[in-house]
């Protein structure tokens, strides 16, 4: 395992120097789990629990401690004395470096036990809820290439890896076009070959970096806030639609179109081809103007014969095919008859609320995002489905009293929150409706526990569901039924 070997070098440099400090060093410790953001689990002497971020369990390694808390350490693995059979070689040349993929060392087959084993133990120690039998994970047919949308920074300064620095090479191609490295906004690891979309993404962001250096175009320096180019957005579809995106600092119509008419040359089956011009001192772009360049202003995505018309703007699921495979659970879950009003809370653009809609009397959807309600009207409107709200707000202030008088007690309510999870008036609210089921769906099992232990003295848990959406990491997607107990 080659990437092991690099490691150690780049560690071992600096454990003299560690071994200075206050941080401890603990020899031969045996990693026996993989707990909260895919951080391994090992067992100090003096019996706390240590956090270590690039071990697997069933190694066992030294490990440097590089933070002291009252009842755990935080560390990593300096050497390793034994290498858990849980391993395979990650596929990435970048992994170690790269802030994503965090799990690709570790067999797929294992990621699933141990983000289903997460869910499970956030469900019973932190939720403290009892459970009907567990549903094996659902994993992902498609364990690399499966993601939608991948976005991409510009850089004058790339980052060096550790055998740049310690060449005597004078590296003189100091532009990068790829990804930010952990913890530092300012740096970004120039990439070759990303294994997270399929192509034709690698093509086109390595011919824009090639077109733009040959064009003389200045990166961008997030530090000293100059430079023409500085994100790239490319977004595909099930369906074989893309769409490319690229940010530019200011405006230089020239170098503008030359770049962009030579990307559109280069690639004539790009769908939509748009720029933003940002000033701003952030990268994001909902506050910004999007100008369609070539083609059009949006792709479609298709699932169930409905389309989805998704602008550069629009939030999709980012794993298209797991998107389809969590909807049919919820849906599942939902058991409607084609009598029932659905609610359906932080409904996005409504994708999960039109899924369900052909089995239901009428779904309502409920989001704060304006534009994300205008996208979720307009594509009910494309796929012609006439029983289906929606409604804009603070979801805290729009669920109230009066919203259900004016729309009626809905028999089910699915409820999609962010990762925090929903807002304890929104759950209290939910309590008054008493509803006769609530299907939860969660990024974050932990907030999911939290709010089901409220929820818990009115429902029962009843069927519960874990999704794996993105293969390689440590996230992953819970569907829990809530019925309501027999009082």
């Amino acid at each position: 395992m080659k990437y092991l070997i690099q490691n150690f070098n780049a560690i071992l440099i600096f454990a003299p120097m560690a071994r200075k400090n206050r941080n401890k060093v603990f020899e031969d410790l045996e990693i026996t789990d993989a707990g909260a953001k895919g951080k391994a689990i090992a067992h100090a002497p003096d019996g706390k629990v240590v956090f270590i971020g690039n071990a697997v369990p069933g190694d066992v390694c030294t490990i440097q401690t590089t933070k002291q808390r009252k009842s755990f350490y935080e560390g990593k693995a300096i050497s390793f004395s034994k290498l858990s059979d849980k391993r395979v070689d990650p596929k990435c040349e970048y992994f170690g470096t790269c802030g994503g993929c965090k799990w690709q060392y570790m067999g797929y087959e294992h990621q699933l036990f141990y983000k289903q084993k997460e869910v499970e133990n956030n469900l019973k120690r932190l939720g403290k809820i009892e459970l009907p039998e567990i549903s094996p994970i659902l994993g992902s047919k498609e364990q690399y290439y499966y993601r939608n949308k991948m976005e991409f920074s510009f850089s004058d300064s790339k980052w060096l890896t550790l055998e740049q620095i310690k060449s005597d090479k004078i590296i003189k191609d100091r532009n990068a076009l790829g990804f930010h490295i952990p913890g530092m906004w300012d740096k970004i690891l120039d990439i070759n070959s990303c294994h997270l979309q399929r192509d034709p993404s690698n093509d086109i962001r390595n011919f824009i970096k090639k077109k733009a250096e040959e064009l003389n175009l200045p990166f961008y320096n997030a530090r000293k806030q100059e430079g023409l180019l500085r994100t790239l957005m490319i977004r595909t579809t099930s369906t074989d639609e893309i769409m490319v995106l690229l940010q530019f600092f200011y405006e230089d119509k020239e170098n503008r179109e030359l770049l962009m008419d030579a990307i559109y040359s280069e690639f004539p089956t790009i769908n939509s081809l748009q720029y933003v011009v940002n000033s701003k001192g952030n990268d994001t772009i909902y506050d910004q103007e999007v100008v369609c360049y070539q083609g059009e202003n949006h792709i479609f995505e298709e699932m169930e014969g409905l389309r989805f018309k998704i602008n550069a703007k629009s939030f999709y699921q980012t794993n298209s095919e797991q998107a389809y495979e969590l909807y049919k659970v919820t849906r599942d879950f939902a058991g409607l008859t084609g009598e029932e009003l659905v609610f359906d809370l932080y409904t996005g653009t409504g994708t999960i609320a039109q899924f369900v809609s052909k089995k239901a009397k009428k779904v309502i959807g409920i989001e704060a995002v304006p534009d994300a309600i205008e996208a979720a009207k307009e594509n009910a409107k494309l796929n012609n489905i006439e029983n289906t709200e929606f409604y804009v707000g603070d979801m805290k202030k729009v669920f109230n009293d009066t919203f259900i008088n004016q729309h009626g007690t809905p028999d089910v309510i699915i409820t999609d929150p962010p990762r925090d999870g929903m807002h304890k008036d929104v759950v209290e609210q939910l309590l008054k409706i008493s509803a006769n089921k609530i299907v939860y769906v969660s990024c974050n099992s932990a907030t999911q526990a939290r709010d089901l232990a409220i929820l818990d003295h009115q429902y029962k848990v009843t069927k519960t569901q874990a999704v794996d959406m993105f293969p390689q990491t440590f996230h992953v997607e819970n569907v829990v039924l809530l019925e309501k107990r027999n009082v």
